[in-house]
């Protein structure tokens, strides 16, 4: 058997992503909130520019989430990644506006607003990747 690519990983200790990628670890689907006007502040960063607060923290989502858009990608770009494969982008059930996107085996057929569910894939011992999956 031929030796598999590795997969890229993500970086789990920057300072904005990281409680994304320890609450992964735990199982669970945070976004980032302000603390002061409970804005989610997605793409996480320090400083919420709704009420200019610094007070900023991580809030559990459900993992419910519905497909906005979706692309199939059917020219291998990376080894790791057999074509095809579907790159969604999920809009969250509890957090309108925060959207994030995920990877789908092959090539399903999708319409804007089919349920998804999270579900946890370690590509690698240590490191979590929330991705997603078809409710039936």
């Amino acid at each position: 058997m031929a030796d598999q690519v590795p997969r890229p990983l993500p970086m789990t200790e920057d300072e904005d992503t990281s409680g994304y990628w320890q609450a992964a670890s735990e199982g669970r689907l945070v976004v980032q909130e302000c603390l002061s006007c409970h804005a989610v502040l997605h793409l996480p960063k320090p400083f919420c520019h709704h009420c200019e607060s610094w007070d900023v923290g991580w809030r559990e989502v459900s993992g419910d989430g519905t497909v906005f858009s979706w692309t199939v990608v059917e020219h291998q770009v990376h080894a790791a990644f057999p074509v095809p494969y579907t790159i969604v982008l999920v809009e969250l059930v509890d957090a309108p506006g925060a959207r994030l996107i995920g990877h789908l085996d092959g090539a399903p057929e999708l319409t804007v607003g089919q349920p998804l569910r999270v579900r946890f894939v370690e590509p690698e011992p240590g490191v979590t990747v929330p991705t997603w999956e078809l409710v039936s």
